[in-house]
């Protein structure tokens, strides 16, 4: 096979992710898991046995239709107009995806050529650079900078270029748990129109608020047009290995991310359509007490990692809590979470990893607070031994 590398150069470097990496460091130390972000117990019950109810009567178990199952598709227009106001036609603006990680994929791949820049977040969930990188367009971050990770939106006027296609939003925000504000998305939202810019957001962990509230950029002046807002049931519902995630934009940008999409999964997830279309519709208690339940746990580890010496900033929303390990006499993440298994049996993730400008981000390290509060609580015990 000659001298050339196998992997192509667009995904060199990329290699297996981090969360892969940690999961099997956990697994292989028997160390607490607060490096990936999935919760230690499942979802509603009555969510779990609509799954089964549709495998046993034959819903799903073949292929569902290419768009998602007209019930699912109904739910999610009746869940943007019920939480945010927004009006989707379910059978020419709503596309069902293998997950939110598949819809940014398809999204990106669809509408961006060889060439086009896309400006993002940094630091950015790690599916973002990869398929960017895939679509060989290039991206250019906006650093999101300790302690308060707010945009500049100077510095993303700066950014724009002649060449710049796509805004990437993940708001709130993972890993720094930054939501944004009415004020900051306006500001987005007038750069995009003036420049003519596509806007892709993705808004999995849109009902996982603490306090701040959550802003769909769809609902904005001038953006419903060039808006692709993507969401999911795995943050929600806590049934992530289901992987239901979904699309809602117009026609035409549906159309687009349709065409890229049936060509990567073509369907998924048959049954799981018709229990995550009953999970939409669950009652305003389910999301209360959702939201209550991980306040309460988020209040617990920032607390215990303040304790054990970690300089904890407090999100805003999703279920992660970037620190700053540099009290701890620690300067290098990556480091710092490789030994930490082996040091007090605790799992972590570098925030290094999600960041082109590895300076910002060599401190800081991510923790996740969706497991159970004696899970949370363990946790905390042994981080205080270091």
């Amino acid at each position: 096979m000659g001298t050339r590398p196998l992997l192509n150069r667009r995904l060199a470097g990329m290699g297996t992710t981090i969360f892969a990496e940690m999961s099997a460091l956990a697994t292989a130390t028997g160390s607490i898991n607060l490096g990936q972000g999935f919760p230690d117990t499942d979802g509603p019950e009555e969510v779990r046995e609509a799954a089964v109810r549709a495998l046993r009567e034959g819903h799903g178990n073949q292929y569902p239709p290419g768009p998602g199952v007209p019930e699912l598709r109904a739910a999610i227009a009746e869940h943007q107009q019920r939480f945010h106001g927004l009006s989707y036609d379910p059978d020419t603006e709503v596309l069902v995806t293998a997950g939110a990680t598949e819809a940014i994929a398809a999204t990106l791949l669809a509408l961006l050529e060889p060439g086009d820049e896309v400006i993002a977040f940094e630091p950015f969930y790690d599916s973002y650079a990869a398929c960017i990188a895939m679509a060989g367009a290039t991206r250019v971050p906006l650093t999101l900078r300790a302690p308060s990770f707010r945009p500049d939106l100077d510095e993303l006027r700066t950014l724009i270029t002649p060449r710049t296609r796509l805004l990437l939003i993940n708001t709130p925000h993972n890993p720094t748990g930054t939501v944004l504000t009415a004020e900051e998305l306006r500001g987005i939202a007038e750069l995009a129109v003036e420049h003519d810019l596509l806007v892709v957001t993705d808004e999995v962990y849109e009902h996982l608020v603490f306090g701040a509230a959550h802003h769909p950029v769809a609902a904005l002046p001038g953006m419903r047009e060039r808006t692709v807002s993507i969401s999911s049931a795995g943050k929600t519902f806590s049934f992530t290995g289901w992987k239901v995630g979904w699309v809602t934009a117009s026609p035409a940008l549906v159309a687009a991310v349709r065409t890229a999409k049936q060509y990567l999964t073509y369907v998924s997830a048959g049954p799981f359509q018709y229990a995550v279309a009953e999970a939409l519709r669950l009652p305003d208690t389910y999301f209360d007490t959702l939201r209550a339940d991980l306040l309460r746990k988020r209040d617990l580890l920032v607390d215990g990692l303040t304790a054990a010496g970690f300089r904890a900033f407090t999100p805003e929303g999703t279920y992660f809590v970037t620190t700053d390990i540099t009290p701890l006499g620690e300067k290098d993440g990556i480091e710092f979470c490789r030994s930490l298994p082996g040091r007090c049996g605790v799992v972590a993730i570098p925030n290094a990893v999600f960041y082109d400008d590895v300076d910002a981000g060599r401190s800081l390290v991510r923790f996740t607070f969706c497991k159970k509060d004696e899970v949370l609580q363990e946790a905390v015990a042994r981080l205080r031994r270091l």
